[in-house]
């Protein structure tokens, strides 16, 4: 789904990109063992906070969930129209959706002509429905998911390494942008792993099965880093299949650095036929780079794979946000009607409403690039607080019982915390600039409403049961 993303950032080191976005994530699985096998209940990152920081704090964190997993939400909405519009409409039924319907506007970098994306904004709106409804996401049904495109991938893998089209001058240079790009570029190899973190967004959910894992100290860290060890390779290994196929060299602007990915002059430019090819320019690269080296037909089976899979990551997203909309609404910080469960449907029905019109309205107009950066930046200040909450547990309640220890977590978690702020100041600006914007929001809902209704602060305590219904939320691996 960003491979074309990357490739625009970074060209052929959109393969070091992988590696350094790996490596972040491995050391942040490891914090999210620990923490998760402590303090396992409903909230993630904003719980954890809460528990071992402190309210304000684990509203800042909460906050930037909240943006986090709707703007994901709405940049995986974006993918699958992406999917839709050229697999299943274009080539598959040869039916052309006309631009204005099928892209964003060219002004916040959709397509020449681009008015709104429908296909992506009526998915959103069809999965918030089945979650108003109570569908859920089951282990099986993810894990066939996940097996399909596993089967999907290592199928793109074997028929480009083996194409006639597969050279290794295509990787030259390797480093067009460098490995810097410059700060508030986003491009860079540093750059595009910045973006390319997106890719490993749901990884944290292995991790809170620490506490029901046999033999914890030693088969976490050996699943948590062989699992993301596994995605890192895949992922090179799809990466290099694409460049040494079809190339994956940026566009460049008249300074000599790529132009910004969902820029309307990168618009522009793939939009001239000498670009009508280029890997930079796909929405749906996979199955693009298939079609151009002649397997048509397997590149559309894999725009169907993606098509059929990507909606259960928009239904997990939206999910994962309401279930933090509605953790933050019972403890008081946001309006107890947010927390209403609908009496038929035993569902938060009304954030959920909410969150779903707000993640059709960011894919309806913004490219994916742009959502998956601000969507990162609330990630990695997640993560980092995690990390530090790790190291706080430590000092302030060092005999509780764990079922993991972080190995040398005051190695581990710092390395946490350099990690995800090293990949943030990589970010564009614009998305570097829209999470402290967004905090300042925040912080003004905290202050003016929240601090005051707090259940903690008011000295109300409740138990209550953490499950809405009958949903349980499987994370699975981000799309392709």
């Amino acid at each position: 789904m960003l491979t074309a993303v990357g490739a625009q950032k970074a060209g052929p080191g959109l393969m070091l990109a992988f590696a350094i976005a790996g490596a972040v994530c491995i050391v942040a699985a490891l914090c999210y063992a620990e923490i998760a096998a402590m303090i396992p209940v409903a909230g993630s990152a904003y719980t954890y906070t809460y528990a071992t920081i402190g309210e304000f704090f684990a509203w800042t964190v909460g906050w930037a969930l909240i943006m986090e997993y709707a703007i994901a939400a709405g940049a995986v909405s974006v993918g699958w129209s992406g999917y839709f519009t050229g697999t299943i409409l274009n080539e598959s039924l040869g039916i052309h959706l006309p631009v204005w319907l099928s892209a964003g506007p060219l002004a916040l970098g959709g397509a020449e002509g681009g008015f709104i994306n429908l296909p992506a904004l009526v998915i959103a709106l069809l999965v918030t429905g089945l979650l108003v409804l109570g569908t859920s996401e089951s282990a099986k049904f993810n894990a066939v998911l996940v097996a399909i495109k596993v089967t999907a991938l290592t199928a793109f893998i074997a028929l480009t390494f083996t194409s006639a089209e597969w050279s290794s001058e295509k990787f030259n240079p390797f480093l067009p942008a460098g490995v810097f790009g410059g700060w508030g570029t986003g491009v860079g190899a540093v750059g595009a792993a910045a973006t390319m973190f997106f890719a490993y967004v749901g990884f944290d959910a292995v991790s809170t099965a620490a506490e029901e894992t046999k033999n914890p100290q030693r088969n976490v860290p050996i699943g948590l880093v062989g699992s993301l060890l596994f995605c890192t390779v895949f992922y090179i290994l799809v990466a290099a299949g694409a460049i040494g196929t079809l190339g994956g060299q940026p566009i460049m602007g008249a300074a000599g650095i790529p132009l910004e990915a969902g820029s309307p002059e990168l618009a522009r430019q793939c939009a001239m036929p000498e670009h009508a090819e280029a890997l930079v320019c796909s929405k749906e690269a996979l199955a693009h780079v298939l079609r151009v080296i002649g397997f048509s037909g397997i590149g559309n089976m894999l725009g169907i794979a993606a098509f059929l899979a990507l909606p259960s990551v928009i239904l997990v997203l939206i999910f994962g946000q309401t279930r933090i909309f509605f953790v933050m609404s019972r403890d008081g910080l946001l309006p107890d009607s947010l927390s209403t469960v609908h009496p038929r449907f035993k569902t938060p029905h009304v954030v959920t409403m909410i969150t779903g019109v707000v993640v059709a309205l960011c894919a309806a107009f913004f490219p994916v690039g742009a959502l998956a950066d601000i969507s990162n930046a609330g990630t990695l200040y997640a993560f980092s607080m995690v990390a530090i909450a790790v190291m706080m547990l430590r000092r302030t309640d060092p005999d509780r019982p764990r079922h993991f220890r972080v190995p040398g977590v005051w190695i581990i978690a710092p390395l946490t915390i350099a990690g995800c702020l090293f990949l943030f100041l990589n970010l564009p600006s614009a998305a570097m600039l829209f999470l402290p914007a967004w905090t300042v929001l925040g912080l003004l809902v905290y202050l003016l409403y929240s601090r005051s209704r707090s259940h903690v602060g008011r000295g109300i305590v409740e138990v209550v049961d953490d499950v809405v219904g009958d949903e349980t939320m499987m994370p699975i691996h981000p799309p392709q």
